[in-house]
Formats: C-alpha cells, sequence, structure tokens
C-alpha cells in the first residue's frame, strides 16, 4: 500500500482515466505489435468504443500508425497497429570520466545515431560540446521532432534543485547541468544517476518477466552505483541520494576513497580496485626480481581496465587473481544488497560483466557464505545490449509517456 502524500497529490478526473488508459494502449502496442484493435481489446478488457476512440487519438497524434490487413476466413479484416517509432528523437548522453557517450534513439530506443568524446574537464566545456553536437544532429533529421534529453551522471542529482551535486570520480563541482543545457539546445534536460540509468535499462528493456517488480542493478565502473527499482518504482530518496552504497565503507581501515570516507565499498570492489591489485601485484614481483632494493619503474597508469580484461583473457595469472579479489568484494557489497532489501533480480552492469563466466560464481559463493536469510535472489550479468546506460536514460525521458502517471 502506497500512503497518499497530501502534499503533493493530483485529483483524479475523466482525463485522467483516459490518461492512464492510453499508456496502457501504448504499452500494449509496443509490447504485442502488430496488434488488432481487436486483440488490444482483448488484452486490456476496455469495451471495443473506448479502445477505438483511444487508438484513433493515438494515431491522429502520431504515437501509433497504421500497418497491413491481417487475413480472416471471414468477417471484417483487422488493421494491425504499430508503435510510430519515428515519431520523436531523444538523445541520451552517458558521461563519465574520460568519455562520454551520446546517442539519438527513436520512440523504441533504437539508436539511430552514436557519438562519442573525451569528456571535458570542465562543465563549461561539456555545455558547449554537447549543444553544439545537438543542434548538429536535428538539422541532419529535421523532419523529426525531439522528445528531450537524457543525461546519466556518475553521481548524483539533488531532486528539489536538480543540480548535480555528488561526483567524486569526476571532479566537477555542483553544477545547475539541467537549467544550462535546456537554454543551450532548446530541449527539455532530465538528469539521472548512471546507476538508476542501468537499472531502467533493466527495467524497461531487459528480457526478465512481467512480474519481475523489485530490481536492483549495480554499476562497476571507475567506482560503483546501484540504482533500485522497488515495487516498480526507482528509488530516489528525499533528495535523490539513496543508492551510494558504493560509498558504505566496509573496512575503515581501508584506502581513502574518492568522496573522503576510507574503506568504501568501491575502493575495493570498482574497476579501478582491480587495476590496483594488479599493480600492487605485478610492483611486487618486479621488486621480488630485483631483490630489495631493486628499482620499481611501474606507473599507476601503465595498465587500463580494459589491458586488466585483455591480459586475463590471455591467462595472465596477475590478472586473473586481480579480477577475482575484485569479485570476491562485490560479492561482500552484494550479500549486503540481498540481505537488507531481498530483490527478485541483482543486475551486474559494465565491462566486468565480460568474465562473468569466471567471476559469477565466485559473487555467487561469497552471498551464499554472508546471507543467511535464504534468498531467492538471482545475480546476473546485463544482457547483451549496449550502452545500458544510455538505453536507460533514453527510458527516463520515454517513461513520461509509457510509466504509470503519478496520481494521489
Amino acid at each position: 500500500m502506497r500512503k497518499i502524500d497530501l502534499n503533493n497529490f493530483q485529483v483524479a478526473t475523466s482525463e485522467t482515466a483516459r490518461d492512464i488508459n492510453s499508456r496502457i494502449m501504448l504499452n500494449l502496442v509496443r509490447k504485442h505489435q502488430p496488434i488488432s484493435r481487436a486483440d488490444l481489446m482483448r488484452h486490456s478488457g476496455l469495451q471495443r468504443s473506448t479502445v477505438s476512440v483511444i487508438t484513433e487519438q493515438l494515431i491522429s497524434e502520431r504515437w501509433l500508425r497504421e500497418g497491413e490487413v491481417g487475413q480472416l476466413p471471414r468477417g471484417r479484416r483487422p488493421t494491425f497497429l504499430h508503435l510510430n517509432e519515428d515519431r520523436a528523437g531523444i538523445f541520451g548522453i552517458n558521461v563519465r570520466p574520460f568519455m562520454t557517450n551520446m546517442a539519438l534513439a527513436n520512440l523504441e530506443g533504437r539508436f539511430l545515431e552514436q557519438e562519442s568524446m573525451a569528456t571535458p574537464t570542465s562543465p563549461d566545456e561539456f555545455v558547449k560540446q554537447i549543444s553544439e553536437r545537438v543542434h548538429a544532429l536535428m538539422k541532419e533529421r529535421p523532419q523529426m521532432s525531439y522528445e528531450g534529453i537524457g543525461v546519466s551522471l556518475p553521481g548524483r542529482v539533488d531532486l528539489s534543485s536538480q543540480k548535480f551535486i555528488f561526483a567524486p570520480n569526476l571532479g566537477w563541482h555542483e553544477e545547475d547541468l539541467k537549467e544550462r543545457l535546456e537554454r543551450a539546445t532548446g530541449l527539455p534536460v532530465d538528469l539521472e544517476n548512471e546507476a538508476n540509468a542501468c537499472a531502467l535499462s533493466e527495467f524497461w528493456f531487459g528480457r526478465h518477466s512481467d512480474s519481475v517488480s523489485n530490481l536492483i542493478a549495480v554499476a562497476v565502473s571507475e567506482g560503483i552505483g546501484v540504482g533500485m527499482i522497488l515495487n516498480g518504482q526507482i528509488v530516489r530518496g528525499p533528495s535523490g541520494l539513496a543508492g551510494e552504497f558504493g560509498h558504505v565503507s566496509i573496512n575503515e581501515n581501508g584506502p581513502k576513497c574518492g568522496c573522503g570516507n576510507h574503506g568504501c565499498w568501491e575502493v575495493f570492489a570498482s574497476n579501478s580496485a582491480a587495476v590496483r591489485y594488479y599493480s600492487d601485484a605485478k610492483a611486487a614481483h618486479r621488486n621480488g626480481k630485483n631483490g630489495k632494493n631493486g628499482k620499481n619503474h611501474h606507473q599507476p597508469g601503465d595498465v587500463s581496465f580494459e589491458d586488466l580484461l585483455q591480459l586475463a583473457e590471455q591467462g595472465d595469472l596477475l590478472a586473473l587473481e586481480s579480477l577475482d579479489r575484485m569479485a570476491h568484494h562485490l560479492g561482500r557489497g552484494i550479500a549486503m544488497l540481498v540481505t537488507g532489501l531481498a530483490p527478485d533480480i541483482i543486475v551486474v552492469v559494465g565491462e566486468v560483466t565480460r568474465a562473468w563466466d569466471r567471476l559469477g560464481p565466485i559473487i555467487s559463493d561469497v552471498v551464499k557464505q554472508r546471507s543467511f536469510t535464504h534468498p531467492t535472489t538471482r545475480i546476473i550479468a546485463s544482457g547483451p545490449a549496449p550502452q545500458p546506460r544510455l538505453r536507460g536514460i533514453i527510458a527516463l525521458v520515454l517513461q513520461k509517456h509509457f510509466g504509470a502517471p503519478t496520481i494521489a
């Protein structure tokens, strides 16, 4: 049961019912297309006249389009309906500390254009470069209307001010990116944490049963973020900072984290942690060969996480041991999520899933050892769909039309 918020509610009107039914129609078409009006009536339980009025309105608004005519042995031949996927474009932008990816997608979340650029060191330069690229892509497709821009960020957004406020791995200070991007592009902008974007991607585009309503995404990159969808709703907390499990200390004597704390989960289980394990092991190996007074020529930037994965694929023992250690600590944190939240599914997202055949069993074993509540939570790697952060941030914009409206 969800308590009615008497400080923030919308009373139901006749338009509310039509809005809900329209969204139901859109989602049914999206899931079952091509689909006839008769099948929409059977799936929804709505009367024929109601389905007819709503579908005609959605066609006139260009959300739906009519396609081929079906064949029946007798009676009126049905005209099948499709989602008009090219009605509007959505820009998705995924910001990471070193690389920013950008995509233009249609209503089905299919990428029409994709490009990458080095992440600017300042928000000013970021706004300038992004607005230039958005205008250029809009000019290339003048026939398309544009629904908005979604931005996935490696940090948190304050819900009341809509300012980007917490990003220890990016190095940007508090910024009103939303207002600045809207002013520069002329489009509405939605900001979201990257882990929430990953959760939305799995929830909207993942191959899960419709009965899955409690899903957690663990986004593993330079840091660790956790996105939570519980009872079918994304959980942000009153300020938008909910889910920062990556900055929960699991060892107060551990290395210092970028957030200022010591021994955070992400300093033990992120991509950066695995690279540090490898670098330390390599340095120790070199020192062992050269003796105690031997010079250590290792530099911290010698190896990237991509390099580490490639070394592991080639059978490098130090790389494999470093990834195993990372997996062990991932399991420690995931066990905390399983015990505390007991979701249906926990999805691990990130480059680490390339080594899932090896690391997945390690994570599962650690969770079993540390979880005493007999959980039924499935722990899986994200699917083969590319760019989950981009797909999720596009879903954030799409859910304004496909998600359940907020009332009461």
